[in-house]
């Protein structure tokens, strides 16, 4: 098996590279379209042939680079079922294993930081996108976010799984690139120790964060698969870009 952890600094976000190495077919895990160009490079360099790419959720931050990455090189579409989205070639769904050759990723609903996210396990680590960060957990205030379903699905899902299971997240803003389980039920401030779901809630309810800067131009770009709106101000052409459209997109 072929895995790289690739980061994009602007979003704070990591994409995932996983392939099988007998037959060179590989997905990405939550690509970005501003370094779509990067993610190819890799491709190949390693002499592999992108077959899919799939989603933990429905983006705020970032525009997913799924549907240039298709109209690029003929990647499919792969990303929770739970969102319907019209564009996918996909849908992915809690009990059903996304397989492409020997890469087989367990799909876990995992509710709370938008209500259609998904975690994928693979063997030894899991993939948790914005539901479990290192030390941290994505915000439950949008896109139908609710801090009940969080707590549940990180210490009902990703805190059942094995202690030594890797925790590999959708984002880090402190230089950092991996966890554990163990680590995360030891150590996490907001989901740790014996935190209680009204202590959940309460920290939650009260970081006072500032409104998303991309979010409304985010989440309806990735509802059609990753597509750049024509309004972008200015000062956030860095977190998306125009992608040169072929006659037939």
């Amino acid at each position: 098996m072929i895995f790289r952890q690739l980061f994009e600094p602007l979003s704070s976000t990591y994409t995932y590279l996983l392939a099988d190495e007998q037959t060179g077919r590989a997905i990405l895990i939550d690509p970005v379209v501003s370094t779509m160009d990067r993610d190819l490079a890799e491709v190949r360099r390693l002499g592999l042939t992108l077959a899919y790419t799939i989603d933990t959720h429905i983006h705020a931050d970032h525009v997913t680079a799924a549907l240039e990455l298709k109209r690029a090189v003929g990647s499919k579409i792969a990303a929770p079922a739970h969102d319907r989205l019209p564009c996918i070639d996909l849908g992915i769904e809690e009990g059903k294993p996304f397989q492409v050759d020997g890469i087989t990723l367990q799909p876990l609903h995992t509710p709370g930081h938008t209500d259609g996210h998904f975690s994928y396990l693979f063997n030894d680590r899991v993939f948790t996108g914005d539901a479990l960060l290192i030390e941290g957990c994505g915000r439950t205030d949008f896109q139908n976010g609710d801090a009940d379903a969080l707590y549940k699905s990180v210490r009902e899902k990703l805190f059942a799984l094995p202690d030594e299971t890797l925790v590999y997240p959708g984002h880090d803003y402190k230089q950092r690139f991996v966890s554990s389980i163990a680590q995360e039920k030891a150590r996490n401030p907001r989901l740790g120790g014996n935190k209680t779901l009204e202590e959940f809630k309460h920290i939650m309810a009260n970081l006072n964060l500032p409104y998303p800067t991309f979010i409304d131009y985010a989440v309806p770009g990735n509802r059609q698969c990753g597509v750049c709106p024509p309004n972008l101000p200015e000062n956030l052409e860095n977190y998306c870009r125009q992608m040169t459209q072929s006659p037939q997109g």
